[in-house]
């Protein structure tokens, strides 16, 4: 199966199975001589896992990291780090009555037309447990990336319900279940949601990650444009529908004086007068806050009655039961930023190599 790595010079591949005996990547292109242990890693994981809240999966996964190569007291060697994470909660079982079904909205069916087999537990690789990996990779590159850029993301709107923008604040998204940075928005928040999950429903969400920090010069101008690799990165996270950058679509509906960013002098440079650009140019940084934003679909798995076909392509009915994310985008927001980390850590290294310190 291709597929299965991401980057260019800091690169990564996944590995395991939602329901398998561990999941984890191999990260390689780490330079030499950098502080790394498993404390770096496992505060990220923290964030991501499930069973935090009433909100998101009850699987009970520790998701303790171990690194099992690429380091030597304490510090990278340049080999591939292999970082490795039990699966310590699986429950197979609770698809042994829909192991020959294919769930709706799920990649069941497009799985097996590829490849004419499939791991019906939790959707195996297309599961979203292969995240975990991610997040510990995108750990390693906050560690590239150093204490000077600083990734965060939030959430944005839940299901219909958006955010009052003039009240955002980044420490509140670290007092809610949501990432949530309108306090205001919590209770009507949880009110919804609470809802859906009686009703055996789920919603979407938009998650925004915002980087500051980042130097002017990341990317390149035509093929490999950074907001075009954030955009991939972005996208290949599962049930991400949608992705933009800066102002995004939104920019359409404004006049040209409306949406250029007009530069003034600054203390170190130039200072935009606005940030519709998301901190891109032409497929290079500018120095700006680079802003992405992605819409994640409602979670398919429900607990009702759906139609949809088996193996043999009959026409049946099909009841997902078990643990399942009732907005599955609460937990995307941890995710998103690592693939936002690793993105640009990539570049960053690419830049070195091609342009010096």
């Amino acid at each position: 199966m291709a597929g299965n790595s991401f980057g260019t010079l800091f690169r990564f591949t996944s590995w395991g199975e939602s329901h398998g005996p561990a999941i984890g990547c191999v990260v390689d292109g780490v330079p030499p001589r950098l502080s790394l242990n498993e404390a770096d890693i496992q505060p990220w994981l923290d964030r991501r896992r499930p069973g935090q809240s009433r909100y998101t999966s009850q699987r009970r996964e520790a998701d303790l990291v171990r690194i099992l190569s690429g380091t030597y007291e304490g510090l990278t060697t340049g080999a591939p780090i292999l970082l490795y994470i039990e699966n310590t909660d699986q429950r197979p079982k609770d698809y042994t009555n829909i192991a020959d079904r294919f769930r709706p909205g799920h990649a069941d069916y497009t799985f097996w037309k590829k490849y004419g087999i499939r791991d019906p537990r939790g959707g195996g690789r297309a599961s979203a447990r292969e995240t975990a990996a991610r997040v510990a990779a995108g750990a390693i590159a906050r560690k590239i990336l150093g204490a000077g850029i600083e990734i965060r993301g939030a959430l944005v709107q839940l299901g219909p319900l958006g955010i009052d923008r003039s009240l955002w604040d980044w420490q509140a998204r670290l007092e809610n279940p949501f990432w949530c940075p309108d306090r205001k928005a919590v209770p009507t928040w949880s009110d919804y949601l609470d809802r859906l999950r009686k009703e055996g429903s789920s919603c979407g969400a938009v998650i925004e990650v915002v980087a500051g920090g980042v130097p002017a010069g990341l990317g390149e101008p035509v093929y490999d444009k950074l907001d075009g690799d954030l955009a991939r990165a972005l996208m290949t996270i599962n049930a991400v529908k949608g992705v933009e950058i800066g102002e995004g679509f939104a920019a359409a509906a404004l006049r040209g004086e409306e949406n250029v960013d007009e530069m003034r002098k600054g203390k170190d440079g130039v200072r935009f007068l606005s940030n519709h650009a998301g901190g891109i140019l032409g497929g290079i940084s500018t120095g700006a806050e680079i802003v992405a934003r992605f819409a994640v679909k409602p979670t398919s798995s429900l607990p009702r009655p759906l139609r949809t076909l088996d193996i043999e392509g009959e026409e049946v009915e099909i009841e997902t039961h078990g643990r399942h994310d009732p907005c599955v985008g609460i937990r995307a927001v941890p995710v998103g930023e690592a693939m936002v980390a690793s993105v640009l850590a990539d570049h960053l290294l690419r830049h070195r190599a091609l342009c010096g310190p």
